[in-house]
């Protein structure tokens, strides 16, 4: 799972910044990079013109992982046998 954010100089004040309740569904996080989205930045699994317009709107964008990754993660937990 992702959360883009709107840079800030501080990135302990760009997660303090995150709307309320956003928490609940990411649950604790940690910061990763910082991007610069420009129209040739090419993301994996988000559309870079659509995370900038979240970021505008909303003051974020979540990616969320596949159905069939979270699948195969739930699968995982039900499974203790299994590893990665």
């Amino acid at each position: 799972m992702y959360l883009y954010l709107p840079h800030q100089e501080d990135q302990n004040e760009a997660l303090k910044a995150m709307p309320e309740g956003l928490e609940n569904v990411t649950g604790r996080l940690s910061w990763v990079m910082d991007l610069e989205l420009t129209a040739d930045r090419k993301l994996a699994r988000a559309d870079v013109d659509e995370v900038k317009i979240a970021l505008a709107e909303k003051g974020f964008y979540l990616q969320s992982p596949p159905n069939d990754m979270l699948k195969a993660d739930e699968s995982m937990l039900n499974h203790s046998s299994d590893g990665f």
